[in-house]
């Protein structure tokens, strides 16, 4: 492009001074349509990456909608369930929505940080986030299920690849861009939230938890009774706290009580500390930190704390399209408390 001198010395030769207005005027135009076009490629470039650095500007939806069938995901005999990948750094607490997840997934990140993975079936809240980006491991992970709606902010563009293939649904800003606004009130990437009821017309109900996961009465022997049990990453902790009178696991993140911001306290009935092998995958982030990869297709061992105490148990997990199933120290199925669950995939010691 010719620079503005440039352009000067060639008005000079215009005989008349509107003749060069028009050209000045041109000019202008000109620098601030090609400024225009350069800053909109610059934000279509970041599309598709990790949200943790280019987050991702959706427009507020309208008024919710019903879910047509040609953007409804394909109906199976269990339902689908929707997953929802949620932000656990400082800056996004306190969280909304998590009070209505029937399973918690807490994972290791990049930096050793968390984040969750929060899965509903038997109800729907109004709203769920912040929404922050997925993991390669998240795929392994929602195999357990049949075909769930995954939100995400986004992903590596290198990942999004495995993430069309994969047996899910997957529902990003750029795929649903009506189901996600920005709240007010905090900075992004820490302001992006899901309305669940723009991806599915009603919550799946029970059956779509094909965890493997066995309910019921505690074991008759064994367990060790427990106040608290706090859970550690290099850069994050989770504790677990006893409540007699709410008959939960109240849960504290780094210290601090997990509360949403409707006011609710986040307890679990059952806590499960899943020991998993957790590597280097080939991916990271924009620091160059490797993204942890988190296997959750083999066996371990775990811990499982319900009704005040803790038991030991292992997990059982031979292939990635089947649940996870737990057992206690006598061999017998290991029953969780009706209710919420919190896994917690913990580095194997």
């Amino acid at each position: 492009m010719s620079t503005q001198s440039d352009y000067a010395g060639r008005v000079a030769t215009v005989g008349t001074r509107c003749g060069t207005r028009t050209r000045r005027a041109a000019l202008t135009a000109a620098v601030l349509a090609t400024s225009l076009a350069v800053s909109l490629t610059a934000g279509c470039s970041r599309r598709g990456r990790d949200d943790d650095r280019a987050p991702q500007h959706m427009p507020a939806p309208a008024q919710p909608t019903t879910v047509s069938p040609a953007s409804a995901p394909p109906v199976t005999a269990a339902g689908q369930p929707l997953a929802v990948k949620i932000d656990n750094a400082p800056a996004a607490r306190p969280q909304t929505g998590l009070e209505a997840a029937d399973v918690v997934y807490a994972e290791q990140v990049e930096g050793g940080l968390s984040r969750l993975m929060a899965v509903f079936a038997t109800r729907l809240p109004a709203a769920v986030g912040p929404v922050r980006s997925a993991r390669e491991s998240d795929l392994e992970l929602l195999r357990q299920f049949d075909r769930p709606a995954l939100a995400f902010s986004g992903a590596q563009r290198s990942l999004l690849p495995l993430i069309g293939r994969a047996p899910l649904w997957a529902q990003s800003p750029d795929r649903a861009p009506a189901a996600y606004f920005r709240g007010a009130g905090r900075r992004a990437p820490h302001n992006l939230y899901l309305r669940p009821s723009r991806l599915l017309s009603a919550a799946p109900g029970r059956a779509a938890l094909t965890t493997g996961f066995g309910y019921g009465p505690a074991p008759s022997f064994g367990g060790i009774p427990t106040a608290s049990r706090t859970v550690h990453y290099p850069a994050a902790r989770f504790t677990f706290t006893w409540s007699p009178a709410r008959g939960r696991w109240l849960v504290a993140m780094d210290g601090t009580p997990a509360v949403t911001t409707g006011g609710t306290r986040v307890a679990a009935a059952t806590v499960v500390v899943q020991y998993v092998r957790i590597h280097a995958s080939r991916y990271h982030d924009a620091l160059g930190n490797h993204t942890p990869y988190t296997e959750t297709v083999g066996a371990g061992t775990a811990e499982v704390l319900r009704d005040g105490r803790s038991f030991a148990a292992s997990w059982s997990r031979p292939a990635a399209t089947g649940g996870t199933t737990f057992t206690a120290a006598d061999g017998r199925r290991m029953n969780f408390a009706a209710g919420p669950v919190w896994v917690v995939l913990t580095p194997e010691q």
